[in-house]
């Protein structure tokens, strides 16, 4: 079912409600101009930022998530800016060096490790961020912080034991410490999530790009995916429609001369 702003369950400071703007795209405006959103330019995808401004960083990547997570919510009747917000904030937070700066903290840490993204976000937009007098964090709708939460699903079962990736360290301190302090707002870890933190296409933005980043820096041609069905079929139809096609096309240099 659909999640409808004007019954959304509000926010942890009340605010009153904007004029011109639906609750869930305060939250999408709100993420855009967070400073930890401005922090993912140069934070690594797959390729080190420097080796091209053609590959994709963390940034460049959120926002062919938030593309597709507006066009599955269109289609699907979801809410679009709920989505989109959910697709904008969902790597806040995350390390350089992809998920191997992950196992890096976890290395550095030890059991104190918060080794996924979903704590270091959740506390990014509940407390990190301050750009209000009011309140620390971006004070973002339940519906917002709830679908970032569970990203990958529900957290505790219903006797509130962790569960998923958090069954043997248990639940990270920035997600327990949010829990009282949110009252009646809590953010029902053991619910699954809502339909539109399930339009968050990571794995289709990622599986496409990294392939285009791939052939970009000749790690592979594109006939080596021709193992694939899907790709195969894709290109015998693009070659059959655009025989002189070069596919990819001949690859240029830059203005560094690489």
């Amino acid at each position: 079912m659909r999640c409808d702003p004007g019954n959304s369950r509000g926010r942890l400071w009340p605010e009153p409600p904007s004029l011109t703007r639906s609750a869930f795209r305060r939250d999408c405006d709100r993420i855009i101009h967070a400073t930890a959103f401005r922090r993912l330019a140069h934070k690594t995808q797959v390729f080190v930022f420097h080796e091209g401004d053609h590959f994709r960083t963390r940034l460049t990547h959120t926002l062919e998530v938030a593309q597709i997570a507006r066009s599955l919510a269109r289609a699907l009747g979801l809410d679009e800016d709920l989505a989109e917000a959910l697709a904008l904030a969902h790597d806040l937070g995350h390390p350089p060096f992809g998920h191997a700066g992950e196992r890096a903290l976890d290395r550095c840490l030890g059991p104190a490790a918060a080794s996924t993204t979903t704590p270091r976000r959740l506390r990014v937009v509940t407390a990190l961020e301050r750009r209000y007098a009011a309140f620390d964090g971006l004070n973002l709708t339940w519906e917002t912080l709830e679908g970032l939460v569970k990203h990958n699903g529900p957290l505790t079962d219903r006797g509130g034991a962790a569960v998923g990736r958090y069954r043997e360290r248990g639940l990270p301190h920035a997600i327990r410490a949010y829990g009282p302090h949110a009252g009646p707002r809590t953010l029902e870890l053991r619910q699954r999530r809502g339909p539109e933190s399930r339009a968050i296409a990571d794995d289709i933005a990622y599986d496409a790009h990294d392939i285009d980043d791939g052939l970009r820096a000749e790690l592979f041609a594109l006939d080596d995916l021709a193992e694939v069905a899907l790709v195969r079929d894709l290109l015998g139809k693009t070659r059959a429609g655009h025989p002189d096609a070069q596919i990819p096309p001949v690859r240029r240099t830059n203005w560094c001369g690489r």
